[in-house]
């Protein structure tokens, strides 16, 4: 998806309006689509730096991206999200390149460590993550850590 709009922004910097979407999309994907009761807003958006895709007006896109020592030891990414009506158009593999390249740009490049829902294993082995722990339940889901090294 070639016509996406990246920002990347610290969550001070966010828009009340980018905010909205932000959270809106978090909403349709992790509550409603996966049938997930949990915590969204879990006090950690304001250390993150929030990377937005948006098309068209819309946030289709979604990421947020952690300096080493506040999700992990290492640095991390985390909420990646794609709106349902861009899935299959390369906007999922886009987030994780803005995202790796985020990070990279914000903290240095080191290595970053992922908590995957462990159906996406495959996806994230494409940007470089290799599974790294066992599997675990959070929120009645299956997810593996995985890390990409610098």
């Amino acid at each position: 998806m070639n016509d996406i709009d990246w920002h990347c922004h610290p969550f001070d910097e966010l828009t009340t309006t980018q905010l909205y979407a932000v959270l809106a999309l978090r909403s349709e994907v992790f509550v409603i689509e996966q049938a997930c009761i949990f915590q969204d807003m879990d006090g950690f958006d304001g250390q993150a730096v929030h990377v937005l895709g948006i098309a068209n007006g819309i946030l289709v896109a979604y990421a947020r991206c952690f300096n080493a020592g506040i999700k992990f030891d290492e640095a991390s990414i985390g909420r990646v999200a794609t709106r349902r009506s861009a899935r299959g158009s390369g906007a999922g593999h886009a987030v994780m390149e803005k995202s790796i390249a985020c990070v990279c740009h914000q903290f240095g490049p080191q290595t970053i460590r992922i908590g995957a829902q462990a159906h996406l294993e495959a996806f994230y082995c494409q940007h470089g993550f290799g599974k790294s722990g066992r599997m675990y339940c959070e929120d009645g889901i299956n997810h593996i850590e995985m890390l990409r090294s610098v």
